[in-house]
């Protein structure tokens, strides 16, 4: 009798040890997936304040740069037109010319403007703009005439058309750098003006040499040796 209660006793005492075993099982389950509820909520706060963070800065860019004036968005349009011509242009001036001046300030033309336009790309995408990246229908066609020439044709109507462009952008960057509204573009503007200035002091040195040149060749085809 006394053996069987003890049995009945350790049975009892096994049994409850199992259910607080059962217990702390059921608990600890539960406080793991309450903490993967957490996390999961966690990361998907965290992915929704990341697009929200993206969302905001395009949305910052595309503010920024609807608050540009007519007039700075004019500026920037023309520059990245401008830039790319002079960079076309200047890299046809180092194939189809015949002076090595002409070729020389051609190659100045592709590493001064590719620099100066890839600053006005940077300035661009602050503000949110987009440039355009095909040379303007005047430009085009201009390409196409200058293709058309050789030699001491082209120096001459190259450099004439060197002078006369240069003239046109540092009025216009002039312009920019004292009127204008937006003060990366103004900053821009004023920091090329310098290089635009010396360029057209090249081309004209160049262009005066090129129609010497020219005008002592037509004097002496006029008056050939007896």
């Amino acid at each position: 009798m006394q053996n069987l209660k003890s049995l009945l006793r350790g049975a009892l005492v096994t049994s409850a040890a199992f259910g607080l075993i059962s217990v702390g099982a059921l608990a600890q389950a539960s406080s793991a997936a309450q903490s993967s509820d957490q996390s999961a909520a966690s990361s998907k706060k965290s992915s929704k304040s990341s697009k929200s963070s993206s969302m905001s800065s395009d949305s910052s860019s595309a503010a920024s740069g609807a608050k540009l004036s007519p007039a700075d968005k004019t500026f920037a349009m023309k520059a990245a037109q401008g830039g790319m011509a002079e960079v076309e242009l200047g890299q046809l001036a180092t194939q189809n010319a015949q002076s090595d001046d002409v070729k020389q300030f051609g190659q100045r033309m592709v590493d001064d403007h590719t620099k100066a336009n890839d600053q006005l790309k940077q300035v661009a995408e602050q503000k949110g703009i987009t440039l355009p990246t095909d040379l303007s229908a005047k430009d085009k066609a201009e390409k196409d005439r200058l293709s058309k020439l050789k030699g001491a044709q082209f120096d001459k109507a190259y450099m004439q058309h060197m002078v006369m462009d240069h003239k046109t952008d540092i009025a216009e960057f002039q312009k920019e750098s004292t009127s204008g509204k937006d003060s990366d573009l103004k900053n821009f503007a004023s920091q090329t003006l310098p290089t635009l200035q010396d360029h057209l002091k090249q081309a004209q040195q160049v262009s005066k040499a090129e129609m010497g040149t020219a005008k002592k060749s037509t004097t002496a085809s006029a008056n050939p040796k007896q």
